[in-house]
């Protein structure tokens, strides 16, 4: 099956570079705006991940592991409710399935596989209209207890993580289909090749899911890069938290040749008071230069200032071919701020941090906390030079255990929980004045839920049909209008000479500047009506 292009002359969500997930998103799994029916032809789902053999994991789950580690819903945004549709996912052609990837332009969906054993896998999906998932492309990740899928800003290259060795690889994708074209291209290895300090839980080692002194003294004994997030300005620095050492390395990636080729810097993830911090996610905001940072192990969050004229320095640089040495020791980010995600009374070493997201309003910061089983939610400051600090608005329990993720739907109206160790995802209505939220007594029962990945299906704009003889092209009627006409002639060219391939190339391009306009004033109409709310 080869997945095909969306009509971006539907309205649909907005991905964000790297904050996705944001969709998120290099794109992350932060925040996304797009309207609220998705448009004529867009179909909201989501996909769901479980663990499904707890033994081959760091950390150590408490409720079920899943027979079926896939659940596929569709999402109705009258009442916040979603409607099962496939469950798939068999342990034996998938283990655990823990970090998912919607592309940003087909309707494919990456996961990857986490095993302290094994290299972690991952896996493309391409997704059918009722939720089919129809495997279209499988590769190796080249490390360990994988966690983490980006792709960069050209859709060219899927850059990933691997937490238990800690390293990071590239892998080439294509343009057309989403699937992977050939193996790792590209790895590095913050640990230069040295071998684990650290056993894993059935030799010796100790559960990740711990906040005690004894686990972190042993999950800090190595590096673990958990995420990596490219820049949304330039796309040319990577942004790695290692959580085993409480460090944000920057990286220069080399957007021609798909390569993480120098670390240029690394500082602290938080006030470095000699309390371990255990940075997680890295998110950007849509429009101020402000990124966030959780920190797993000291229940905070980090707050830094972008420095963008060096990240245009360092892209301008790489345009024009001059070496990176010249930015080593010199950071991107600045840090302004530290905000606990739990209440001032509450014991850190009962917590550790899951998600953070920048909400696509670009008014709140939500992060999920584990062990207190809540919903942190701050508020951005809009105001001067206080621009993108936080303050609190409230804690939310989350109606179960472990809240490993959450996403938002494509409105941000609704918020959907994976609360880990009790077996169940609940869902939330989202106050887009205020910030707080309110269950809405949608709850399902799945097992071990670990991630949730919105996944809008998208229309198609145009197939390529069986017959080469009959297919559509674009025929010029006058300069500002064009119509599209059966070609049983199949032409090599139709306008003064330019070939048909370019042609459609052309309308791609022009219906992806389209899209880009919709969504930045979709953007402006989700954050007017916060305003206005």
């Amino acid at each position: 099956m080869t997945p095909t292009p969306f009509d971006p002359t539907n309205e649909e969500r907005m991905v964000l570079p790297s904050h996705q997930s944001t969709l998120t998103d290099g794109y992350s799994s932060g925040g996304s705006v797009w309207s609220d029916e998705m448009g004529a032809g867009s179909d909201q789902m989501f996909f769901v991940t479980s663990y499904s053999d707890f033994e081959k994991l760091a950390h150590g789950p408490r409720g079920t592991e899943a027979k079926n580690s896939i659940h596929m819903y569709r999402f109705h945004p009258a009442d916040g409710s979603l409607v099962l549709l496939n469950v798939a996912g068999n342990p034996k052609e998938v283990l655990n399935p823990a970090f998912s990837r919607f592309h940003p332009r087909l309707n494919v969906v990456y996961t990857c596989t986490e095993d302290i054993e094994s290299n972690g896998q991952i896996i493309a999906y391409a997704i059918g209209s009722n939720g089919e998932l129809t495997k279209i492309s499988q590769v190796d990740a080249g490390g360990t207890s994988t966690c983490y899928i980006t792709v960069d800003r050209a859709l060219k290259n899927i850059l990933a993580v691997n937490y238990w060795d800690s390293t990071l690889a590239v892998i080439p994708i294509s343009t057309e289909t989403g699937e992977f074209t050939g193996p790792i291209r590209n790895m590095y290895d913050p640990k230069g090749g040295k071998a684990m300090v650290a056993a894993a839980k059935k030799n010796g080692g100790v559960n990740h899911s711990h906040n005690d002194e004894s686990t972190i003294k042993q999950r800090q004994a190595d590096p673990h890069s958990h995420a990596l997030v490219l820049d949304p300005h330039v796309g040319c620095v990577a942004y790695v938290p290692d959580l085993g050492k409480d460090l944000i390395r920057e990286f220069y990636y080399d957007r021609e040749a798909g390569a993480i080729s120098f670390e240029f810097n690394f500082m602290p993830s938080g006030l470095s008071t000699g309390m371990p911090d255990g940075p997680r996610y890295f998110e950007f905001h849509p429009t101020y230069d402000i990124a966030y940072v959780v920190n797993e192990l000291s229940s905070t969050i980090a707050v830094f200032s972008v420095n963008r004229a060096l990240l245009k320095e360092i892209s301008d640089a790489a345009n024009e071919g001059r070496s990176m040495e010249q930015f080593k020791g010199r950071s991107t980010l600045t840090l302004i701020q530290s905000i606990s995600t739990i209440p001032s009374a509450f014991p850190t070493s009962m917590n550790t941090c899951g998600r953070i997201c920048v909400h696509q309003s670009g008014k709140f910061v939500i992060v999920s906390n584990r062990g207190h089983e809540s919903i942190s939610i701050f508020r951005v400051n809009n105001n001067g030079s206080e621009n993108g600090k936080l303050y609190a608005v409230g804690y939310f329990h989350t109606r179960g255990e472990t809240p490993r993720h959450f996403q938002f739907d494509s409105s941000g109206r609704y918020i959907i929980v994976a609360n880990q160790d009790s077996n169940s995802i609940a869902i939330f209505s989202f106050d887009l004045k205020s910030g707080e939220i309110k269950y809405t007594g949608n709850e399902y029962r799945v097992p071990s839920p670990n991630f949730v990945c919105n996944c809008p299906v998208r229309d198609v704009f145009y197939e390529k049909q069986a017959a080469p003889e009959v297919r559509s092209i674009l025929v010029p009627v006058d300069k500002d209008e064009w119509i599209e006409q059966e070609d049983t002639e199949t032409p090599t060219h139709v306008n003064n000479g330019v070939s048909q391939k370019d042609l459609e190339a052309e309308l791609i391009e022009a219906r992806r500047e389209i899209k880009e306009l919709k969504e930045k004033l979709q953007a402006l109409s989700v954050q007017h009506e916060a305003t206005a709310a």
